[in-house]
């Protein structure tokens, strides 16, 4: 406590001798006085030292500058391994209250029940927090866009089953369905295809894409970019990408690239934190699996499985994950057949690609290369992991325990 956050004491002098004390009272009287004043002298010595500004000085430390803290030990040291119901995100300021459920969500009863693309248009526009928004079978043509928000208490939905076709109409133009700065959407169930760009998300906060089936997608099947972050994608069915252009076909796209920082995210870093992919099957991408660029953070990828038969080799498309963020978990996920590698790092930007840890993965190679290539620093591969058929074996690295 500083000298400002103290309440002043009140002290006081004993009383002189009163009329009619006798001369016997006057030896407690000087006693009384002298304790008072080497309390006071003391007083004052601490006050003088409490508020010296020199380095706090202890065992091991030295006067040459601050004290810093020493790192907790266990700041080093993966964490203990999260379940499948520890993977919820923690909300950002953006997100008006809550998280996304930990769990697969369940659709509620329709509120609203669409069969057309007029339909399926006109209660999107009119969506409001707590509606359920039911797709019947059928095919739904057109780039479809979702612009108001729900909470965290009354997510909007959009639900339907494999029946349920988003088809954006040509793998050369748009995005088959755009969550376009919004927060607290579960879209659930149903298929997309036939689109540029399978489900995009801009600025999308607290939301859910679950048991999607998006197939025959011109670039990546799924992307979250300019500020998504909290967000879960699980349980989807991804495959068949690049059709438009092979080494834009990622599966699950995470953040933006550097060079496109100034056309997505007004020349910011692309901060998509958080985001967790679990138990998705990703498999015939002609990129990456998974692609989580440089200026993400602190997102999960868990549980999920990856076939590279389909990758293309080139433009570094030789792994089914590629992380260049940071502090990322990657746990659980099995791939098999790489042209390469089965996991990777890289930095591309100064302080980026760094604190990512790979725990428990099996990385059934059948190809040249490592289960994990670490080209930059600072990541950990526990010993738990394993590599099959992976020419130069399981890591560039030194495995930890």
């Amino acid at each position: 406590m500083s000298e400002s956050d103290e309440t002043p004491t009140t002290t006081s002098s004993p009383a002189p001798p009163q009329p009619g004390n006798g001369p016997a009272r006057q030896p407690a009287v000087w006693l009384a006085g002298g304790a008072f004043l080497l309390a006071l002298i003391a007083l004052v010595v601490a006050v003088a030292n409490s508020g010296d500004s020199g380095p706090e000085v202890t065992a091991g430390a030295t006067t040459a500058g601050p004290r810093v803290p020493e790192a907790s030990a266990a700041e080093d040291e993966p964490s203990a391994e999260p379940t499948r119901s520890e993977v919820e995100p923690t909300p950002t300021a953006r997100a008006s209250s809550g998280s996304v459920p930990s769990s697969a969500v369940d659709c509620p009863k329709a509120s609203v029940e669409v069969n057309d693309t007029a339909s399926l248009e006109q209660a999107l526009a009119g969506a409001r927090p707590g509606d359920s928004i039911a797709l019947g079978n059928g095919t739904y043509v057109g780039n479809f866009t979702a612009e108001a928000s729900g909470s965290a208490e009354k997510p909007i939905f959009l639900c339907g089953g494999s029946g349920a076709v988003i088809d954006g109409g040509d793998t050369d133009d748009g995005y088959a369905f755009h969550l376009d700065r919004v927060s607290h959407w579960r879209l659930v169930g149903f298929t997309v295809r036939n689109a540029q760009k399978g489900v995009m998300a801009d600025g999308t906060v607290g939301s859910v894409i679950q048991g999607l089936t998006v197939e025959q997608i011109g670039d990546e099947a799924i992307h979250l970019r300019n500020f998504s972050s909290d967000n879960m994608v699980r349980d989807n069915t991804i495959r068949t990408t690049g059709l438009r252009r092979e080494k834009y076909g990622e599966g699950i796209y995470i953040g933006t690239a550097e060079s496109n920082w100034c056309t997505v995210s007004d020349c910011k870093t692309d901060a998509s934190d958080r985001n967790v992919l679990l138990g998705n099957d990703i498999s015939d991408t002609t990129a990456e699996s998974i692609d989580i660029k440089e200026g993400t953070s602190d997102g999960k990828v868990i549980d999920n499985t990856f076939d590279g038969s389909k990758l293309s080799g080139s433009h570094n498309n030789d792994s089914w994950v590629d992380v260049k963020g940071n502090g990322w978990l990657l746990q659980g996920n099995t791939g098999s057949h790489s042209t390469e590698d089965g996991f990777q790092t890289h930095k591309i930007v100064n302080g980026w690609g760094t604190r990512n840890i790979f725990r428990g993965n099996t990385a059934n190679v059948d190809g040249p290369g490592y289960g994990f290539r670490l080209t930059s620093d600072g990541n950990t591969v526990t010993c738990d992991n394993k590599a099959n058929d992976a020419g130069e074996g399981l890591a560039n690295v030194d495995c930890t325990s």
